[in-house]
């Protein structure tokens, strides 16, 4: 049982869309991220996702509507809604899915990420 510090995780890594697991919860994992730029349309399924704004913001686009997040702020995507997260400058996230959820979902391309490390 350790603490911790989501600052000192982040201070680890500089690269985009590339999650790394800081901690475990039952089937959950809970992952940190830095995001720049646009990602991929994506859905997942079978899980829902959680986007928590540690610093910066995030755009999430839904098909029916755009979801603006600010620090401090989360959003849970619903499980097998299309989404297309976009930061225009450096945001940091939590992430928390299921252990079986894929970063892109049900896309596969050159940021695909399947095997995670722990940091």
């Amino acid at each position: 049982m350790n603490k911790v510090n989501l600052q000192s995780k982040f201070a680890k890594f500089t690269d985009h869309w590339h999650p790394r697991i800081v901690a475990e919860l039952d089937d959950y994992l809970v992952k940190v991220a830095k995001l720049q730029g646009e990602f991929v349309w994506h859905t997942h399924e079978h899980e829902d996702e959680l986007f928590l704004v540690m610093s910066g913001e995030l755009l999430i686009k839904l098909p029916d509507e755009d979801i603006t997040l600010s620090e401090g702020e989360l959003f849970v995507v619903p499980k097998g809604i299309p989404h297309l997260p976009i930061a225009r400058e450096e945001a940091k996230v939590l992430l928390l899915e299921h252990k079986s959820a894929l970063h892109t979902g049900d896309v596969a391309d050159e940021r695909t990420v399947s095997k995670l490390e722990w940091i």
